[in-house]
């Protein structure tokens, strides 16, 4: 672990806690980041999206390039969908898998916060040959614990529901919750821009928790249209190695952060990364994305009349679910291996970008 000012550990266990599903941001998670950026960057504000955009002024005269980090805060989620009698709620889902929802404790956000749990037909009450089956949302239902008068009073349709969860902290540095998806991401941004006290940095730098990734990539298009970065780079999560899961479609926790390249990735930020990381000493891995990564990175790189465009990823276990499972320390070499990567991010090597010599 390095000797960093800022204490990431500590902010990914409070955003991981934090209310965020997509779309509805603002609420709490937002006010996390602002919380966690300040004093990191020159000014923060809030766009019409509430996408968190810290401006960082560069140390070089006249023009400075523009480089944009983005990292998404928004969470995977439900929304009630409907009050049964008897004050169950059914629901639908915001990005959640319904294979691991049965017997989690949740927090629906009604006029004020309720714990309920998510329930479902016990084996004994169904046919043989379903009650080993993975059961669908539409059979899944949260009991509050109330009468249903109570609940119509203090729940309506559309509200929001999350995971209730605690951060467990694992062997080594290793932390597990919700919403490491991509808060982790986030948390990157942060090392980076205490990174860069370091360094004389010759480029503007926009750190920026963007919202709805999961539900679109909105949050990245339209601050990528309102900034206009000469280079953007994505940091998100990919999927730690797994039992079960091929090799080929994983990183491993702990080795380092992943590198993208394919056709999503511009292949001088692909290279000044890995170049970044080996005059640190940084291990790193690669990650083939032959297309769209479905990250903040396709929204950058088609924005306005195109963006030079890099995707750092934390390997993380478990995607999608309440025990996100990742490695602190390779959060802490990302962001540092992206400041030693934007502290080279002069007017020369944005020239570089569209030559091919």
């Amino acid at each position: 672990m390095s000797n960093l000012s800022f204490n990431v550990k500590e902010f990914l266990k409070k955003a991981s806690m934090a209310y965020g599903v997509s779309g509805h941001e603002f609420y709490n998670a937002a006010s996390v980041v602002e919380e966690a950026m300040t004093g990191l960057v020159d000014e923060i504000r809030r766009d019409p999206l509430h996408n968190i955009i810290g401006y960082r002024k560069g140390d070089g005269e006249g023009h400075r390039p523009k480089v944009m980090l983005a990292g998404h805060m928004d969470e995977i989620g439900l929304l009630v969908k409907k009050i049964e009698e008897r004050g169950f709620l059914r629901v639908t889902g915001i990005g959640v898998d319904p294979r691991v929802l049965p017997g989690h404790e949740v927090i629906v956000y009604g006029r004020r916060p309720l714990t309920g749990l998510v329930g479902v037909k016990p084996p004994h009450l169904i046919a043989p040959e379903n009650a080993m089956k993975a059961q669908k949302m539409e059979d899944l239902f949260i009991d509050l614990g109330l009468p249903e008068e109570e609940v119509r009073k203090l729940v309506r349709v559309g509200d929001v529901v999350t995971y209730k969860r605690q951060v467990t902290e694992l062997q080594g540095d290793v932390l597990s919750g919700k919403s490491m998806d991509d808060r982790a991401g986030v948390g990157v941004i942060l090392v980076c821009l205490d990174e860069l006290r370091k360094y004389k940095v010759p480029a503007d730098v926009y750190g920026v928790a963007t919202t709805q990734e999961e539900v679109g990539l909105r949050g990245a298009t339209v601050a990528t249209y309102g900034i206009k970065p000469d280079i953007g780079i994505a940091i998100d999560v990919c999927h730690a190695e797994t039992p079960g899961v091929p090799e080929w479609r994983t990183s491993q926790l702990g080795k380092g952060p992943a590198i993208a390249t394919g056709g999503n990735i511009h292949p001088k930020v692909f290279q000044g990364l890995k170049k970044a990381a080996e005059e640190l000493g940084i291990p790193v891995q690669t990650e083939v994305a032959p297309g769209p990564t479905g990250t903040d990175a396709w929204a950058m790189q088609v924005s306005g009349e195109g963006v030079a465009t890099g995707l750092v990823s934390i390997p993380l276990r478990y995607m999608h679910t309440s025990v996100e499972t990742l490695s602190v320390g390779d959060v802490e070499k990302a962001g540092r291996l992206l400041a030693k990567f934007i502290a080279a991010c002069d007017e020369a090597f944005v020239k570089e970008l569209t030559t091919w010599n």
